[in-house]
């Protein structure tokens, strides 16, 4: 369907345009009282969000010319201050497995069903952000918090209901640095964060609060405490405007950008009125760390199947989060295992179910709170991680005084190869993911992990850095552009043989190939893969 200019009927102010397709029920959401919201919160925020945005980039110019991140000697006053965050409501103390996924009517329900403790129902890294996906998430999740919510599935005939019992709802959603294209206020794209964020608070906050619950959210790709400050003054400002009591919002930041580790206590601090906690947010993590020193010869990292949690640069980083947030009194949360069942090889399962089983019994021991899994089948195993450690709702007794993390155990660069398998592997996953995204799909099976925006962005950042500085492969080749062409030649016939000719003729392959080269092969680095691919969506 075409994109439309109109302006819609009852928004709150002629300053407000909608510039996309009419959808059914989409009024249900996008009411005069939240677009109200949006627009006061645009007007407030936007130009604070715009100048933080700047400082990333100035930022960046600093670390490319050799700069190092390190502790804000003007916050160490925060950072040994005896402070504490406020309590966590009830919903929210037991938190040891969460699932995530995207937004879909069919996910919603059975991650709300699913045997955790809470559902991160994700705006972000695993939505492809159409308009359609976007607003019938919003749909989706208010029929879902009014117990409203069915689906039957056309192909299977399976009917899918709420059961009696349901995990605590959490939402994240998009990153600071994203717009929403589709909607203008007076003149200029809305913050695809506030548009999210208002969206789902303005019609759902009376119904969370009869359910005993409330509006809880997960915040991602924060890169620095002025960014969290922004994040609790927009808490204030929406809770002000709509009645609600201070504090009643909670959130838990995702520490997934390597400036962040080094401002925990600060993020903490300015939002520990309304604080969750903190969550290792591992492939965004990796990303970020590639990112932010891309132009350094001497950061040049190895496969991402060698950057394990036990390297030394994430096992501190790790460390030094549930540090800081259970001396703040806060959840530590830990990261996502990608693994998904394999049902069709029972000896890879196990082998796959043994590398879960491992990852969350490391988590427990390590002091973590709580830990995410991305497929219910994987919920049991976490769940059996953590209650073999903890023998109570949560670990923030677990203070970890022995831990000791200085800048340079954050930024030390871990050892291993860079080979062929892995090169080959970084194509074919990243060109996939971007294929699937461009059609509106933004959580993908690959090779039986479960691969979103963060590992897609790893894939194709390592590409970027590995020819930008000639790396060298275990077995004596250079990556050079050439060499990238040739095996995305290659791959590219491979994936066709995998899917079919007729899923590749009718797929977006040719756009995800353009896409995909010029990103990898372009001089400047695109910071985010999603910002040049969002322009391609409807």
């Amino acid at each position: 369907m075409p994109r439309m200019k109109t302006n819609v009927n009852a928004m709150p102010a002629p300053e407000l345009e909608l510039l996309a397709p009419r959808l059914e029920r989409s009024a249900e959401v996008l009411t005069p009282a939240a677009l109200d919201l949006v627009v006061t919160l645009h007007r407030k925020f936007n130009g604070r969000r715009l100048e933080l945005l700047a400082t990333r980039a100035q930022l960046q110019k600093q670390l490319d010319a050799g700069g190092l991140p390190e502790f804000l000697p003007e916050t160490a006053a925060t950072r040994a201050g005896e402070w504490r965050v406020a309590p966590a409501p009830a919903d929210l103390l037991d938190r040891r497995v969460e699932i995530t996924g995207p937004v879909d009517r069919k996910m919603i329900i059975n991650a709300l069903n699913a045997p955790v403790q809470a559902f991160m129902a994700d705006f972000e890294d695993s939505s492809s952000p159409t308009w359609e996906n976007m607003v019938s998430g919003q749909i989706n999740l208010r029929d879902a918090i009014n117990r409203d919510i069915g689906y039957l599935d056309a192909a299977s005939g399976k009917s899918y209901r709420l059961g009696e019992r349901i995990a605590t709802l959490i939402v994240r959603p998009r990153g600071w640095h994203l717009p929403e294209k589709h909607l203008h206020i007076d003149g200029e794209p809305v913050s695809a964060s506030l548009f999210d964020f208002a969206i789902f608070l303005a019609n759902n906050h009376e119904s969370l609060a009869r359910a005993g619950t409330g509006p809880y959210f997960y915040l991602p790709k924060i890169e620095n405490h002025l960014e969290a400050r922004l994040w609790n003054d927009v808490f204030v400002a929406a809770q002000d405007a709509l009645g609600m009591k201070r504090g009643t919002i909670k959130a838990t930041v995702l520490i997934e950008t390597i400036l962040s580790a080094f401002e925990m206590d600060e993020i903490l601090f300015e939002l520990r009125e309304h604080s969750a906690g903190l969550n290792c947010g591992r492939w965004d993590y990796i990303f970020s760390f590639i990112k932010k020193f891309r132009n350094r010869r001497d950061c040049v990292l190895p496969d991402r199947g060698t950057l394990t949690m036990d390297k030394p640069f994430l096992k501190s980083y790790v460390e030094l989060l549930i540090q800081t947030c259970h001396r703040r009194g806060t959840h530590a949360m830990g990261g996502m295992a990608a693994q998904i069942p394999i049902r069709d090889d029972p000896q890879a399962n196990e082998t796959a179910m043994a590398k879960v089983r491992a990852d969350k019994t490391r988590e427990a021991l390590a002091g973590h709170d709580g830990t995410w899994v991305a497929h219910p089948g994987l919920a049991p195993i976490a769940m059996d991680a953590f209650n073999a450690v903890m023998s109570g709702p949560h670990q923030l007794r677990v203070m970890r005084g022995d831990v000791r993390v200085g800048a340079a155990d954050l930024l030390r660069i871990p050892d291993g190869a860079i080979t062929e398998t892995g090169l080959r592997q970084n194509i074919r996953v990243a060109l996939q993911y971007i294929e699937a995204w461009l059609r509106g799909s933004g959580c993908v099976p690959l090779y039986n992990l479960m691969e979103d925006a963060a590992t897609a962005e790893i894939c194709r950042a390592q590409l970027w850095q590995w020819i930008r500085h000639e790396a060298r492969m275990e077995n004596g080749a250079t990556v050079t552009a050439e060499r990238f062409d040739l095996l995305l030649g290659a791959e590219l016939e491979q994936v066709h043989h995998e899917v079919g000719p007729a899923r590749f003729r009718s797929g977006a392959f040719s756009t995800a190939v353009r896409l995909f080269s010029s990103m990898v092969k372009n001089d400047s680095f695109d910071e985010f893969l999603t910002l040049p691919a969002y322009q391609l969506l409807p």
